[in-house]
């Protein structure tokens, strides 16, 4: 049985073929992890004023200001509900050739999978109720389905700048 506790997994190795496996409520999702720098407990994240519902705040990180995305406001669905097991998943996207660090809050951070390539089938068009360009694909691991997230489209600097601005005004 997988412990869904943030310190017990190991992020380390080969990047290939693997994912970074979460929930979100009762839905399980995965992210490149190539994508993934390091994953904390939550805690000490700072509310922003006037901001969207899916940026739950910001924290710092070794100096550094990350914001943190409610991925599940972000989806589509209701704000993920803070507890014991509740993550940061910080992870590294590029935008016009720069570097950007966010924080993914997750319920909870199942393990490292390593999915082929060939066993991700493309999204249905329907039934799935999250934009259909924010899936990569759909896994099936041990009975369950994954739901592999674009990390570039779901958390896109640009649409996420935008939809910061349309709030402010």
């Amino acid at each position: 049985m997988n412990k869904q506790y943030c310190e017990e997994v190991d992020i380390g190795g080969s990047d290939f073929d693997q994912y970074l496996t979460f929930r979100i409520a009762s839905e399980s999702f995965g992210i490149e992890l190539s994508r993934t720098r390091e994953i904390l407990e939550y805690g000490g994240v700072t509310s922003v004023p006037l901001m969207p519902a899916f940026i739950s705040g910001v924290i710092n990180l070794r100096g550094e200001v990350v914001p943190i995305i409610d991925l599940a406001v972000r989806l589509g669905r209701p704000a993920i509900e803070v507890n014991r097991r509740t993550c940061v998943i910080v992870i590294e996207i590029e935008s016009e050739e720069q570097k950007h660090t966010l924080g993914l809050l997750a319920d909870a951070v199942h393990e490292v999978a390593e999915i082929p390539a060939n066993d991700i089938e493309e999204a249905p068009a329907f039934g799935a109720k999250i934009r259909a360009e924010f899936i990569q694909g759909i896994a099936k691991k041990n009975d369950e389905f994954i739901i592999i997230l674009d990390a570039d489209k779901t958390l896109s600097m640009r649409e996420l700048a935008k939809l910061v601005e349309a709030e402010l005004e």
